[in-house]
């Protein structure tokens, strides 16, 4: 393997809120292995999700397009296979590339670039999802987020989610094992592996030694309690989660927010269980590391909860990024995860000349090298809670938020970073130019008109495609990951002596 291509591990988690990152891990999460990482990490504090939702986030951010080029407006939308990913740059030039754990794929092409995928989804892969524009204030019940996840918070040995990524993270190590076999073999392919966990989301449940951690934490009440007086977006947002129909009290917000923090120690085990793996099989000096979330959660800040907004808790996510080549040190330019993939090709020594200008992302190898980032960072939100595209504009300190159907957002984040003083609506001369920029900037960028009827007729062709599909014999989409079993272990086909000394590593020792 050439020093041009290092193996690649990318850890991802779910939901996790950039601003308890400001330079890794915050001080009072009990989390030694990714403070460890940090350490020797290049740490990107101002760092934004494309899409504070999960499909949207993730199709973005595999990438490095916007949701507007990728048509995944929602959680139910196609992921097209034309569309090349990090792990189809890759896999051109010669890795082997495989997914442990959640991606939210939806249609029936799974992979998106991976040879291997080694779970299932946690989400479905149909159109089952669908948001609706003609139906404005709609709820549908059976799927959109409530506030069950709030007024539920507490302690569980076992669910849903951890049931998933214990499974997530046992077949990733096994992986790392396997992939650890060919490290003698300098004929051998340089490796991405993508391991991708459901936690910190909600529900706001955690096992007991998770939780215990946090008894007497200072952080368990929110800085900003509920707003007398929401915006348009917010008070849709709190429609959606049918907010009116849960009493939340100061006790349901603190053991949410208790359990939160204690899936991160959670997910912290994780982390070092596999950086272990790694270190034991003789491969951490060859790996480069890229932990990353999809968006973050507001956990109570203004009354809000969940993601599907573009203030900070939402919005702002971590990314780290540690291993060959790559200097440790805190950046604070405004980033983005649709920077992602520019920045694993470029590390990788791969060009991306022949998509760049379809590409939104820009590599942050010149950043670790000591440039400053001055692009700005764009976001998109079209799915539930909203009844048009909202836009958003990190830029320097100022971010900038749009939509067709609400007052405009202007907050400066440095002297206002709760975000509680709109500015749009001053009278200050310099405040009114720099608004004007944004508004030019995303008149350049969006065309909203065009942009919601594109969301409209995508949203109309699935509820007829998922409404029929739905009814006869139903073939489903999910993953369904494949082992050969007779290939496993020891079969009659196989040398004994062979297959040990194979399968040994590190060998004679």
């Amino acid at each position: 393997m050439t020093a041009s291509k290092p193996n690649i591990l990318i850890i991802m988690v779910d939901q996790l809120n950039g601003t308890f990152f400001p330079d890794g891990p915050a001080d009072f999460l009990v989390a030694p292995h990714m403070k460890a990482l940090a350490a020797r990490s290049a740490r990107f504090a101002n760092n934004y999700t494309s899409s504070p939702l999960c499909a949207p986030a993730r199709a973005s951010f595999m990438a490095g397009q916007l949701p507007s080029r990728t048509r995944v407006y929602d959680n139910a939308a196609e992921y097209a296979s034309s569309i090349p990913t990090f792990a189809h740059h890759l896999r051109r030039a010669g890795y082997y590339t495989a997914l442990s754990g959640k991606m939210h794929f939806v249609g029936p092409d799974q992979l998106h670039g991976f040879e291997e995928r080694l779970t299932t989804d946690i989400y479905p892969a149909d159109f089952g999802w669908t948001p609706d524009y003609r139906k404005p204030g709609e709820r549908i019940d059976w799927w959109y987020h409530n506030m069950g996840s709030v007024t539920g918070a507490g302690v569980a040995e076992i669910t849903n989610q951890m049931e998933y990524d214990d499974e997530v993270a046992f077949l990733a190590n096994q992986k790392l094992y396997q992939l650890s076999r060919g490290n003698d073999d300098a004929d051998r392919r340089p490796w991405c592996l993508t391991v991708s966990f459901t936690h910190p989301h909600d529900p706001y449940v955690a096992r007991q030694k998770f939780w215990d951690l946090y008894e007497d934490c200072a952080h368990l009440t929110p800085d900003v309690g509920p707003l007398e007086k929401q915006d348009p977006h917010s008070q849709r947002i709190l429609h959606s989660c049918d907010r009116d129909s849960f009493t939340i009290t100061e006790e349901n917000v603190r053991r949410s927010r208790r359990a939160y923090f204690a899936n991160i120690s959670y997910l912290d085990e994780k982390v070092g269980e596999l950086v272990d793996t790694l270190r034991r099989t003789r491969m951490l000096d060859d790996t480069l590391i890229l932990f990353c979330s999809d968006h973050g959660d507001m956990l109570g800040e203004r009354g809000l909860w969940f993601k599907m907004n573009f203030f900070e808790g939402s919005a702002r996510v971590p990314l780290m990024v540690a291993g060959p080549g790559v200097t440790p040190g805190l950046h604070l330019a405004p980033t983005s995860n649709l920077d992602v993939t520019p920045t694993l090709c470029d590390l990788a020594g791969i060009s991306m000349d022949e998509v760049m200008p379809w590409t939104d992302g820009e590599s942050l190898v010149p950043v670790i090298g000591g440039a400053e980032r001055i692009s700005p960072v764009l976001m998109e939100y079209a799915a539930e809670a909203s009844y048009a595209p909202i836009v958003g504009i990190r830029e320097g300190k100022w971010k900038y938020i749009h939509c067709e159907l609400d007052p405009e957002q202007l907050y400066d984040l440095e002297a206002d970073p709760q975000e509680l003083d709109n500015l749009a609506t001053s009278d200050n001369s310099v405040i009114q130019a720099t608004l004007d920029a944004f508004r030019r900037m995303r008149e350049e960028r969006w065309d909203m008109e065009a942009f919601d009827a594109a969301v409209r007729e995508s949203q109309a062709r699935r509820w007829v495609v998922y409404e029929a599909l739905r009814n006869g014999a139903y073939y489903p989409w999910d993953h369904q990951p494949l082992q050969d079993a007779s290939e496993r272990y020891m079969r009659n086909h196989m040398n004994l002596d062979n297959l040990e000394d194979s399968k040994r590593y590190p060998r004679g020792q």
